[in-house]
């Protein structure tokens, strides 16, 4: 696990500079609050909003990011405002919670900007919740919100926006498609929304100031997940990254008893933390997340170690809410939603290769750099589709051999294809006729392992994963794919003969009739 997290592949340093911004926007962000003469709960609100406005806003292109970060205040301010006038009335404030909780999660539907808003919504509750807000506070609150909005946005877009050069993948939303329930995103908006409630009742029973971290957890383990078995194994994780971050916090933060410099310094580590291994490993993600929570409780007074076993059960609780509402509610299945993904990481691998052909014949705007950039998020997508089949704690071994062996040649895929994009990336590279021929077969190989499936779809396939066929419900017997003559060890040769030899090895696993996945 550490390794996956802080030694994993970062093609053009891209998670390095994604933590990288946000430390400096985040931290950016706090210091004008302070100038401003704001109080350090404005200020944690608005290193909130900063910090939600960098990590969420995920639109495939610059200037739609700067478009939903623009609407972010049109969310967050109202949910804000009504969370502070809700507060002393606990009935009217815990059922707009839900409510909340419910249209952020079916704003998913909208795509990234929809998921974006969704969530700077739901955590803009949170925060009221956390903070204690009442209407006397607004203005302050509010303000310090605009003006660390407009400070990350300062950052993101115009003093480190690297995007511009080297366009970054956006982030895999949840794709939608059907009508009413048949839509996953209708579905998880109904089973957040119920597993919130679980949690709400459980987490006031356990703690009437503290019960909304149990909403939280419940919430965040529905985020980025489309299927029952992604959420169960999502929620063991934030457990498990929650327990670990609270044992680092009672050696890191507790010690410090809120000073401040040592403190910051945490949270700075903290957010770093946050997004650098969310791509890779929701654990580490979550064990940042504590220990900076952590060091903020220190900072406003409140951290002691029964405080953090409090956030432990409560996260326990929130965890437990969302696997009794996908186990019981409207659950959606897994295979479907494998299957598809499977099938765009093998596209992708295609797109990968003919922009490193034709970087190497010459085109001095193909950029396989960012198709493998994206390649890399299409495979953590995969990752967390197979998961329930890996974990340890699975018990169907033979369908987990199955799924470990694809992901270990798409993870050979991958590798072959980074090595391409350096070579191509090479100015003294040059062009070679047999390279055209080398990725015909590429081609050919992919489209042998995926194309003949577009009629076995699954009806709910295009609700839960991108429009494109399922590579896992093949029928037993597999197309034959073109022969692969020895080819030189030239570097771009050798790439593309490794890759070629990977895809006919994926074959064996994808080709069999029953499903890699089962309906976890």
């Amino acid at each position: 696990m550490l390794k996956r997290a802080f030694v994993a592949p970062d093609p053009g340093r891209v998670r390095l500079r994604f933590a990288s911004r946000a430390v400096l926007g985040i931290g950016l962000a706090v210091t004008l609050c302070g100038a401003a003469g704001h109080t350090l709960t404005a200020a944690v609100t608005g290193g909130l909003a900063a910090l939600l406005a960098l990590f969420t806003v995920t639109d495939p292109t610059v200037r739609g990011q700067a478009v939903t970060t623009a609407l972010l205040p049109a969310v967050g301010l109202p949910v804000l405002t009504l969370a502070a006038f809700l507060h002393d009335l606990p009935v009217a404030r815990d059922l707009a919670f839900l409510a909340v909780v419910g249209a952020g999660a079916y704003a998913r539907r909208w795509g990234p900007r929809g998921h974006a808003l969704g969530v700077f919504a739901f955590m803009t509750y949170f925060a009221a919740q956390f903070l204690h807000t009442v209407p006397a506070r607004l203005p302050e609150l509010c303000a310090a919100v605009l003006l660390s909005l407009a400070t990350s946005s300062a950052v993101r877009f115009g003093a480190w926006c690297y995007e511009r050069r080297s366009p970054a993948p956006s982030a895999v939303a949840v794709p939608t498609g059907g009508r009413g329930l048949a839509r996953v995103t209708t579905r998880q908006a109904v089973q957040a929304t119920v597993g919130a409630a679980i949690a709400l009742f459980v987490g006031q029973a356990l703690s009437d100031q503290r019960w909304y971290w149990a909403v939280g957890a419940t919430w965040w383990v529905f985020v980025n997940t489309a299927s029952r078995g992604e959420t169960l194994v999502r929620g063991f994780r934030r457990f498990l990254g929650t327990v670990l971050g609270i044992a680092l916090g009672l050696v890191v933060a507790v010690p410090l008893h809120g000073e401040p410099v040592a403190s910051a310094l945490v949270v700075g580590a903290g957010v770093f933390g946050i997004f650098y291994t969310a791509a890779v490993s929701y654990t580490w993600m979550m064990l940042s997340v504590t220990v900076m929570a952590s060091a903020l409780y220190g900072l406003l007074g409140l951290l002691d170690p029964a405080l953090l076993a409090l956030r432990a059960a409560e996260t326990a609780v929130g965890a437990s809410g969302a696997v009794l509402a996908v186990l019981l509610v409207l659950p959606v299945t897994t295979h479907s939603v494998t299957d598809a993904w499977v099938e765009r990481a093998l596209r992708c691998v295609h797109a990968c290769t003919a922009e490193a052909a034709a970087r190497l014949a010459g085109a001095a705007t193909a950029d396989p750099s960012r198709r493998v950039a994206e390649l890399e998020q299409i495979l953590a997508r995969v990752r967390m589709s197979l998961a329930p089949l890996v974990h340890p704690l699975s018990p169907l071994r033979a369908r987990g051999d199955r799924a470990r062996h694809v992901l270990a040649l798409l993870d050979d895929c991958a590798h072959e294809v980074r090595g391409l994009a350096a070579v191509a990336a090479d100015p003294e590279a040059s062009h070679d006729a047999r390279l055209v021929a080398a990725c015909w077969r590429v081609e050919a190989a992919v489209e042998a392992l995926t194309a003949p499936m577009a009629a076995g779809r699954h009806p709910g396939a295009a609700d839960a994963a991108p429009p494109v066929a399922p590579a896992l419900s093949a029928p037993p017997v597999a197309p034959a794919l073109p022969a692969s003559p020895a080819l030189p060890v030239a570097p771009g040769l050798a790439h593309l003969h490794a890759l070629e030899r990977a895809l006919l090895e994926l074959a064996v696993p994808l080709r069999r009739a029953d499903h890699i996945p089962a309906d976890a």
